[in-house]
């Protein structure tokens, strides 16, 4: 029988991202996305218009309805929420849905870079952290792992580099200067682990670190990697940089890890596998001048997904 992920996430036209992110990667490594929209959009939000339809109150109607078919599922894998409302209602959807051998798969959308998203209130930012305490995977960056920890971003970046000597030339360069790159990794892994450990610790039972950037010495380039932590073991998964980011990869990122995970693949292979899908599709894209709100040509490389 075809296992089944309930989705919850936008759906955007335009940007490849959320939902339309999802289904497909989801669909290819075997198992049913069921979506439940929390918005309709004509174009993720980086687009400077778009037509916006807010799903909050109609969430519960899918709770309802899917109750009633008697429906069951083995992952739920939450995505962007726009509001506290929202995260609310995942709540309910869990107290119907969520068992003992469910999968909860957290992707806690908050900020990224040091920068606090402007939807992200207080209120939000506490149900998030309720949310993800429930979860078995998370899926944070390094600015939503602070969030969730209540730790100072640029303290933490600060403490990883507090040994390195100056600056070189190629961290000295405008689009690699900023805090996010650390050439000596180990001290930025060690920060990112003590951190994981606090979620592990609320029961959280797989914590992975996406968008990790740091300069590598030995090879002598820059590179972005996934830090993957559980309570036996820590492994980083790294990729050259190519520079730039294009909306939707996080999103593809989480749910190559749901349908990893759900389909019952090694969790630390499932990150390498993800690196590697976006790692293709992010190159074609830079070579191809795709937009950056356009999102990256992801679909002709959904072939590695499949087992």
């Amino acid at each position: 029988m075809t296992k089944r992920i309930a989705v919850i996430n936008d759906l955007s036209g335009f940007g490849r991202c959320s939902l339309t992110a999802a289904i497909p990667v989801i669909s290819v490594m075997g198992a049913q996305p069921c979506p439940l929209p929390t918005a309709v959009l004509s174009a993720q939000t980086g687009f400077s218009s778009y037509y916006f339809d807010d799903y909050t109150e109609k969430m519960e109607y899918f709770r309802q309805e899917w109750e009633k078919m008697g429906a069951c599922f083995d992952g739920i894998y939450t995505g962007f929420m726009g509001s506290d409302a929202q995260i609310q209602q995942v709540f309910c959807f869990l107290d119907t849905f969520y068992k003992e051998d469910t999968v909860l798969l957290v992707d806690p959308i908050m900020g990224d870079e040091g920068t606090r998203f402007s939807f992200c209130t207080d209120t939000l930012l506490c149900d998030m952290k309720a949310l993800a305490a429930r979860a078995d995977v998370v899926t944070p960056n390094l600015m939503e792992l602070c969030l969730l920890t209540d730790s100072d971003y640029k303290e933490i970046i600060r403490i990883a580099r507090e040994k390195e000597g100056p600056a070189d030339s190629v961290l000295d360069k405008p689009e690699n200067g900023d805090l996010n790159f650390c050439r000596n990794k180990e001290h930025l892994i060690k920060e990112i682990e003590r951190l994981a450990g606090e979620l592990l610790a609320q029961g959280v039972k797989t914590v992975i670190v996406t968008g990790i950037r740091f300069f590598d010495e030995k090879e002598d380039q820059m590179k972005i990697g996934n830090l993957t932590v559980t309570k036996q073991r820590t492994e980083l998964s790294a990729f050259p940089y190519i520079g730039g980011s294009f909306s939707g990869t996080g999103d593809l990122f989480a749910s190559v890890v749901a349908g990893g995970i759900i389909r019952n693949d090694d969790i630390f292979q499932t990150v390498e596998l993800a690196g590697a899908f976006i790692g293709a599709a992010t190159s074609d894209s830079a070579k191809e001048r795709v937009s950056r709100n356009e999102g990256a040509n992801f679909e002709k490389y959904l072939g590695m997904l499949l087992k």
